[in-house]
């Protein structure tokens, strides 16, 4: 990654990238897009995000982050649906922090167009 590339590991500047999901410019594509636009949203610090693409049925009251955690990369291992043509799709990743790793099996769904984040499991 470069200083000038986006925190989800795609070569475009953020702004260009994630941003535009961030901002509510664009809508997310793909339940992958919405993957590394949440990861980018936690390098970033931007819970209102997090909160705002969650399922409303997992969706916390509130989201709390650390602001001590330093995320070091994303690692897509792998996709299922999540497409134009889905109404569900999975996206299995890896997230680097200083420290450790994430390995998640994560869940996606529509609601009323939109990709969200309904949940996600910790394969071993």
């Amino acid at each position: 990654m470069t200083t000038r590339s986006c925190p989800c590991g795609l070569p475009e500047p953020y702004e260009k990238c994630c941003g535009r999901f961030h901002s509510g410019a664009a809508a997310v594509p793909t339940a992958e897009a919405l993957m590394r636009s949440r990861y980018c949203a936690f390098v970033r610090g931007d819970a209102a995000y997090l909160l705002r693409t969650w399922h409303p049925r997992t969706r916390p009251v509130r989201l709390e982050l650390d602001p001590g955690m330093r995320w070091r990369g994303l690692e897509i291992l792998g996709a299922t649906g999540g497409t134009a043509f889905h109404t569900t799709g999975t996206v299995t990743f890896r997230a680097s922090y200083r420290g450790g790793s994430l390995h998640e099996h994560s869940r996606f769904e529509r609601v009323e167009g939109a990709w969200v984040y309904v949940d996600g499991d910790f394969p071993e």
